[in-house]
């Protein structure tokens, strides 16, 4: 539980990174081959989304559905949590959370084949 929470925070730290700069910054080979369940050396869509799910289950500590500034504080500031939060109701919902991180996800597939590499 600790290790998702721990690669959730870089993965979610990197996919504000992209928000922010309009650059993606690289995953190294340890964090791709966590992420990689298919071990076909990418990272696709679907497992992208599917770690950055539970991700969103582990960051939410008191189990409310949402993420609160407090319980991703460490990986967001007011300005990123802010970005992100669509609706301005002061919490990130799941839909909110994966709308971001998949569109980072997109804008960080240089080739466009739907894998980070």
């Amino acid at each position: 539980m600790k290790r998702i929470v721990l690669l959730a925070t870089f993965a979610f730290s990197q996919a504000i990174a992209v928000a922010a700069q309009g650059q993606p910054a690289a995953m190294n080979q340890g964090q791709m081959d966590r992420l990689d369940r298919n071990r076909n050396g990418a990272v696709d869509q679907s497992e992208y989304q599917a770690f950055m799910t539970s991700a969103f289950v582990s960051l939410d500590k008191n189990k409310d559905g949402g993420l609160r500034s407090e319980e991703v504080g460490q990986i967001l500031n007011t300005q990123q949590f802010a970005a992100t939060d669509a609706n301005r109701d002061g919490k990130l919902t799941q839909n909110e959370f994966l709308n971001r991180v998949m569109a980072d996800f997109k804008a960080a597939d240089r080739s466009g084949d739907g894998n980070l590499q």
